[in-house]
């Protein structure tokens, strides 16, 4: 059965299975492996799939068509990757001042007022013959909310899935969010050549106000994580997740593992220079964005159906190296399909080492500080995801964007030796602590 068929199998049969059980009725911590079908039936889930299915959707939808937009208005290419670089870089000061929100008020609410801000802001860049920098500061206040909403998600799905249906639920997240990139990127071309890039940007704001309801009708009521004498004052509680993280060297470890997974896929930001430098015509510039995304529904696939529980907070290291080593072969400057197939496995093992350390340190921070450290990891994700294409621009320049990517590899292959040997040291010290619920169990 095919990834694509086993996705649409469970979502038609959710509602046949409860929370509990397996297609045949027996329970499913006992059988000692999580399906796609158990974490499909847990209501909660299924809205908040779909929430976050409508959000990307609608927002590479949207980047599309503010690149056109922007470029048919201003016939500037530096205007039109400013707006772009817009839908990105004000997360930065989203991410440090804006996710403690999602502690000190109830999550649920958290996401709906800003998916509802976040649909009146896109709401208002639809509107025709505004003065272009108000159009920028529109964009980049939809930037700014971005943060808060990703980082009440991400504290409340352990909540959602408890045990092992965590990670299996990570997983389906991560190949829906590369399925719907893809999606959103490709659906944007195809309907902007059908439709003006403002009501494309109309259709925007109408997934983010689908997205609210979702969240606001599917999900349950909980009181705030931070509450009482766990609520801090709101400056004290900007820097209590990186308090938190930095004084433990296992929560430490991951967080950088978080960071360095966005550092190593340079190859996107330089695609046209090193398609060029490889012998590869323009047609190759879009094989070699998807291969990633494509690496990563596979790496994603594999990871949460076939490798034991117990065993996945042991592979956040290997597979970290395992990220890294494909492209040290771009030294050798491979051609154009070569390189795609090494940029495959790279977004596998990527996609998965970032999904397992971010599971781990979801569920070994404490729930009243938990989006603020979600927060603090993707938003330094986001900002190296950032930082990497510009630095690889300036060194492709001065050694080719083949050795570029060889840097890059070398580079994360020597920083992630500390970082495996200094959480092997953490895992073999408290290893308990950094499993999902179910397994521990399982294992006693």
């Amino acid at each position: 059965m095919t990834l694509r068929d086993e996705l649409v199998t469970a979502l038609l049969s959710v509602t046949s299975f409860s929370r509990n059980k397996d297609p045949i009725g027996g329970n499913m911590a006992s059988a000692g492996r999580v399906t796609y079908r158990e974490v499909f039936g847990v209501a909660e889930f299924r809205s908040l799939w779909f929430a976050e299915l409508f959000s990307i959707f609608g927002d590479q939808l949207a980047r599309v068509a503010l690149s056109v937009l922007v470029f048919t208005e201003t016939r500037s290419a530096t205007l039109t990757g400013l707006t772009y670089a817009l839908t990105y870089a004000p997360s930065l000061l989203g991410g440090i001042f804006l996710t403690g929100f999602a502690d000190r008020f109830p999550r649920r609410t958290v996401m709906v007022v800003v998916d509802l801000l976040r649909a009146l802001l896109i709401a208002l860049v639809a509107v025709p013959v505004l003065p272009f920098w108000v159009l920028c500061v529109l964009v980049g206040g939809v930037s700014l909310l971005n943060p808060p909403f990703k980082a009440a998600q991400l504290a409340l799905l352990p909540q959602i899935l408890e045990g092992d249906r965590f990670v299996v639920g990570m997983a389906i997240r991560s190949m829906t969010v590369q399925s719907a990139q893809l999606a959103g990127f490709a659906g944007g071309g195809l309907l902007l050549t059908a439709l003006e890039p403002h009501i494309a940007l109309a259709l925007d704001a109408v997934t983010f106000v689908i997205s609210a309801l979702f969240v606001r009708f599917g999900l349950k009521s909980r009181p705030a994580a931070a509450s009482g004498e766990k609520r801090k004052s709101f400056f004290a509680s900007i820097g209590s997740g990186g308090k938190i993280v930095f004084a433990s060297a296992g929560l430490r470890s991951l967080l950088l593992f978080t960071w360095l997974m966005g550092l190593l896929p340079v190859y996107e930001g330089i695609a046209a220079p090193y398609v060029a430098s490889s012998g590869g015509g323009p047609e190759v510039i879009g094989l070699l964005l998807a291969a990633d995304p494509i690496g990563s529904v596979i790496g994603a696939f594999i990871y949460s159906r076939w490798v034991p529980a117990h065993v996945r907070p042991k592979l956040i290291g290997p597979l970290s190296a395992l990220t890294a080593l494909p492209l040290l072969l771009c030294f050798l400057q491979p051609g154009p399909l070569s390189s795609i197939v090494l940029f495959v496995l790279c977004g596998g093992f990527g996609t998965v080492a970032l999904m397992q350390a971010t599971a781990s340190l979801t569920l070994a921070v404490p729930d009243e500080s938990r989006a603020q450290v979600m927060g603090l990891s993707n938003t330094g994700l986001t900002t190296t995801m950032g930082v990497s294409p510009l630095i690889g621009g300036i060194l492709a320049d001065q050694v080719g964007p083949q050795s570029t990517v060889g840097v890059f590899g070398l580079a994360g292959l020597i920083l992630t030796v500390p970082l495996a040997l200094s959480w092997f040291r953490t895992l073999s010290r408290d290893p308990e602590r950094w499993q999902e619920k179910d397994a521990a169990r399982a294992e006693h």
